[in-house]
C-alpha cells in the first residue's frame, strides 16, 4: 500500500503535464520570431494545455540556440534540429509524428499567421467530433491576404486552381499553411504524403487514405516582421513536384522523372559543346569533352533539382562528381552493350536504341542514388 500510494502522485503529475494540443512551427533563420511567437501563443491559448515544437532546418542565423534558450526558461518549447536536409512540408511530418498531443496545429515561423484563431480552430474541434480538419482561410468570407503584391496574389490564385488536379475538395484555401488537425487524421495519412515542397495542406488533403471532414475559419494574413520571404522560384518548382507526385507518382516515381528529363537537357549540352570543339579536334576527343561536360551539367542539376532534399556540398560535392562519372561510364557501357545485342538480334534500330537508352537511364538512377546521394 505504502509503494503504491508513493507513487501515485508521480503519475498524477504526469498525466496533468500532457499536453492537449502541439503547436508545429517549420523555422529557418527565424531566430527574431521565435521568443515573440512564444509569447503570442502563451497570451492568446488561455486554458488550454499546450506545447509548441520548433522544428529547426539547422538555420544559419542560429534559430535553434535562440529556441534552446528559451527551452530553458520555458518546458512547453521544444526545438527538433535537422541536419542536412530542408524542407517546411518534412519539418512539418517530424515534429507532428514527434508529438502525444491528440489536436497538431501548424504554423508558420514568420508571425504572419494569427495566431488568435488558434484558440477558436481548437474549440471548434473539441465541440464537433465530425470534423478532422480546421484550415485557416485567407479567401474565406471575413479573410484576408493582407498587402500582397499583384503578381503573387495572381501565382497564389493559379496554385489553387492547379490544386484542383489533386484535391476534390470544394475549398477557399487549400494553400494555406495554417491549419489544426487530429493528430490521429494525420497519422494516418503520413505513410503517403509526398514531403515535398511547401505545400503540407494540400498534400494532407491529397493523401488521407479517406476524405477529411473540414471547416474553413477566416483570417487576414500579415506582414513579415523579421527575417526574409522563402518565396521564390524553388517554391514553385516544389509545388510542380507535389502535383506530379500525386498524379503520376503511384506509377513513375516522380525522381525518375526529373532524372530523366535532366538527362534530355543533357543531350542538348551534350551537341551545343559538340558544336564548337569537334571544329578545334578530332570527332573522337570532341565527343569525349561533350560528354564529359553533359555529365557535369547533369550532376549539378540534379543535385540541385532532383535531390535536392540531399543536397551535396562542399567536399561532399566533389566526391559525388566523381562517383556520379563512374556511375554514368557503366551506364553508358550498359546502353551500347544491350542496344547492340537487340539489333544484331533483328530488332529495329529504334527500337534497339531507345532499349538501350532506357536500360542505361534505370541504371544510373539506380546506381546515382545508392552510391552517389546515398540519402536519396
Amino acid at each position: 500500500m505504502a509503494e503504491s500510494s508513493l507513487h501515485a502522485p508521480a503519475l498524477s503529475v504526469a498525466a496533468s503535464a500532457i499536453p492537449q494540443l502541439s503547436v508545429i512551427v517549420p523555422t529557418y533563420n527565424e531566430a527574431g520570431n521565435v521568443r515573440p511567437l512564444v509569447a503570442k501563443l502563451d497570451a492568446v491559448l488561455g486554458d488550454i494545455s499546450w506545447e509548441v515544437i520548433f522544428v529547426d532546418d539547422n538555420s544559419p542565423d542560429h534559430t535553434a540556440g535562440a529556441l534552446r534558450a528559451l527551452a530553458a526558461e520555458d518546458p512547453r518549447v521544444r526545438c527538433l534540429q535537422r541536419f542536412g536536409r530542408r524542407g517546411l512540408s518534412s519539418a512539418v511530418i517530424e515534429g507532428i509524428a514527434s508529438s502525444s498531443a491528440p489536436v497538431v496545429a501548424v504554423i508558420d515561423g514568420d508571425l504572419q499567421h494569427d495566431e488568435s484563431l488558434l484558440a477558436r480552430m481548437h474549440d471548434v474541434l473539441m465541440r464537433h467530433d465530425n470534423i478532422d480538419l480546421v484550415i485557416g482561410s485567407r479567401y474565406s468570407s471575413g479573410g484576408s491576404i493582407g498587402e500582397w503584391s499583384a503578381s503573387r496574389h495572381a501565382m497564389s490564385r493559379l496554385a489553387t486552381q492547379l490544386s484542383r488536379l489533386i484535391v476534390k475538395f470544394e475549398l477557399n484555401d487549400p494553400m494555406s499553411g495554417f491549419f489544426m488537425a487530429r493528430r490521429d487524421a494525420f497519422i494516418a495519412a503520413a505513410p503517403y504524403l509526398s514531403g515535398t515542397g511547401y505545400k503540407i495542406l494540400l498534400d494532407f488533403l491529397a493523401s488521407a487514405p479517406k476524405p477529411l471532414r473540414y471547416i474553413e475559419l477566416p483570417y487576414e494574413f500579415r506582414q513579415r516582421l523579421h527575417g526574409e520571404s522563402k518565396i521564390d522560384m524553388m517554391v514553385l518548382f516544389e509545388y510542380l513536384l507535389l502535383l506530379l507526385e500525386k498524379t503520376i507518382g503511384r506509377y513513375v516515381p516522380t525522381r525518375f522523372v526529373l532524372f530523366c528529363l535532366v538527362g534530355g537537357s543533357g543531350v542538348l549540352v551534350h551537341l551545343a559543346t559538340l558544336l564548337p570543339i569537334r571544329l578545334l579536334t578530332d570527332f573522337a576527343g570532341a565527343q569525349a569533352i561533350a560528354a564529359f561536360v553533359s555529365m557535369t551539367s547533369n550532376f549539378l542539376l540534379n543535385n540541385t533539382l532532383t535531390y535536392r532534399d540531399c543536397r551535396l556540398r562542399g567536399r561532399k560535392l566533389l566526391a559525388g562528381l566523381m562517383s556520379f562519372y563512374a556511375v554514368c561510364s557503366i551506364g553508358f557501357v550498359c546502353n551500347v552493350t544491350f542496344a547492340e545485342m537487340l539489333y544484331e538480334r533483328g530488332y529495329a534500330w529504334w527500337l534497339a536504341g531507345t532499349a538501350g537508352v532506357l536500360i542505361g537511364s534505370v541504371w544510373n538512377f539506380g546506381a546515382s542514388s545508392i552510391f552517389t546521394w546515398k540519402r536519396a
